[in-house]
């Protein structure tokens, strides 16, 4: 007796749930076995979904952040990238994002055991077996050795850095270091009040009305490591 239509279906539905199911345990599969190679590598490697949000930094990354999978995943590789690159960063990649173009770009992110580190990231859009838009996949190296090497003190902020105090000098390497002002008054054994009186005098005399400007200036000067 031949099979019933309905038997047929419910027959092919099974099968079709057998493919899927391959299909699911062969990709997760591939996905495992890739990222088990990249954790080798000893470049920086990070992926995002369709959504722009990250969703994947090897071991290279997570060494050099100090930070775990769940802390970078999404936006929170973001919380390391330095003040004054943020905006700039974020923006090359959106903008990467949406043409579904290759990006390179330049930028500090803060590493284990605090500090900046200059790296170079490059990602590149990637598609998935139906040919559909996936993301992108990246990878990024430490150039800061690069940069101080070919490094050259800018003569005007030389200048204007050298006309300070030496206090004043003390005051803005360690500010542009990342201290607060109250850090930097207690560094240097003076009041919060005569530290942040040091701090708008630099301020006056950069003729600039902010930190980041300020800091700036040290980087320029060489008095700090960018």
């Amino acid at each position: 007796m031949a099979p019933s239509n309905l038997e047929l279906n419910n027959a092919l539905r099974r099968r079709l749930a057998e493919l899927e199911e391959e299909l699911r345990r062969h990709t997760q599969a591939s996905e495992d076995r890739f990222q088990r190679l990249v954790d080798c590598l000893p470049v920086m490697v990070w992926m995002s979904g369709a959504d722009a949000l990250c969703t994947y930094f090897n071991r290279a990354w997570l060494e050099f952040r100090g930070r775990t999978l769940d802390q970078e995943r999404g936006n929170g590789w973001t919380e390391g990238l330095h003040p004054d690159d943020r905006d700039l960063c974020v923006e090359t990649y959106i903008k990467a994002f949406t043409a579904r173009q290759p990006f390179r770009m330049q930028y500090r992110m803060e590493r284990s055991g605090g500090g900046y580190a200059w790296v170079e990231d490059v990602g590149q859009p990637q598609t998935n077996a139906a040919g559909e838009f996936a993301g992108f996949v990246g990878a990024a190296v430490d150039i800061s050795d690069r940069k101080r090497l070919f490094f050259t003190p800018d003569e005007e902020s030389l200048r204007m850095v050298f006309s300070l105090t030496e206090r004043e000098r003390q005051v803005l390497v360690l500010i542009a270091d990342g201290k607060s002002t109250k850090e930097a008054a207690a560094r240097l054994g003076i009041s919060y009040k005569t530290a942040d009186s040091h701090r708008s005098r630099i301020l006056e005399k950069l003729g600039v009305h902010e930190t980041a400007s300020m800091v700036r200036y040290a980087i320029r000067a060489g008095l700090v490591q960018p």
